[in-house]
């Protein structure tokens, strides 16, 4: 069991029996564009409690919810759910909530979301189209910086030189990229082009890499298969601007909680205490302010 405190950066909550929320990739029947079946995972509660259950042992401290409701009416009723959740069990300690960037409620949105929760630390958005280079999605990233929010980002390597130049022209906006670019394939070809991805986006500062959900195309990984993805995250980024995250509970799919910060363990041994503790705890803690 790693010593280390561990700062989740990236778990999802979600009671599928709530009157305002809605979930439309747990819904039964739905099968996942990428995971493909996943219907052992769609409990109808997931919850604080049910998270505290999996991580007992693993010296979690804290913990980041990213966006999972989709498709409600009001995107704020996930948020308010999520500080009920942290004043009755505890988890979590950080929200990244949903919101259209490109929307003209915008602000307003983002000020409901903040009244709703103290918690709130940035937006997470699945953005259509070729949304990065969009201006109107554009000024909306601009404005979370404008707001100290972050932005966590789903983007796989051949949009990476896009990001990079968002993240160039609103460098006030910290960019959080998600579960390490999402590498959908585990070929050479595909890894040789996932690096070139990860280090055009690493030349923009304001850019830093969350190592997480490498499972999610890797079922049945070890330590080995998902050891050069890892470092080469950090050989991009660089120790600063790397920290880890779990993806719970949907790479409960493939693994359990322990073996999973076990193998980050391993892995990050390579390094030295002060960087463990970065990528562990202390880099998490300073871009999601917790």
């Amino acid at each position: 069991m790693a010593e280390l405190a561990f700062v989740d950066t990236h778990v999802h909550f979600w009671d599928l029996n709530h009157p305002k929320t809605h979930y439309a990739w747990l819904q039964p029947g739905w099968v996942h564009p990428i995971l493909g079946d996943i219907e052992r995972m769609k409990v109808p509660l997931y919850s604080g409690n049910e998270y505290a259950a999996d991580i007992a042992g693993c010296n979690v401290t804290k913990a980041v919810h990213v966006q999972a409701a989709l498709g409600s009416e009001d995107p704020v009723d996930e948020t308010i759910w999520l500080q009920e959740q942290h004043e009755q069990t505890g988890w979590p300690h950080a929200i990244v909530a949903d919101a259209r960037l490109d929307a003209d409620d915008l602000s307003e949105v983002l000020d409901r979301h903040a009244d709703a929760s103290p918690l709130l630390r940035g937006i997470r958005d699945f953005g259509q189209g070729d949304y990065l280079v969009d201006p109107a999605w554009a000024r909306g990233y601009a404005m979370l910086g404008e707001r100290g929010l972050v932005c966590d980002l789903d983007c796989h390597w051949e949009n990476m030189h896009k990001a990079r130049d968002l993240a160039r022209k609103h460098p006030e906006t910290v960019m959080v990229l998600d579960h390490a670019g999402f590498p959908l394939e585990r070929t050479p070809e595909y890894f040789e082009n996932w690096k070139r991805g990860m280090n055009t986006l690493a030349e923009a500062e304001s850019v830093v890499c969350k190592i997480s959900g490498l499972a999610m195309c890797d079922n049945d990984w070890t330590v080995d298969s998902i050891r050069p993805w890892f470092e080469h995250c950090v050989e991009a980024f660089g120790i600063e601007r790397c920290f880890l995250g779990t993806n719970w509970p949907v790479d409960k799919l493939y693994s359990d909680y322990e073996t999973v910060i076990d193998a980050y363990a391993e892995i990050a041994s390579q390094y030295s205490r002060d960087e463990q503790v970065a990528l562990f705890s202390a880099n998490a803690e300073r871009i999601y302010r917790i």
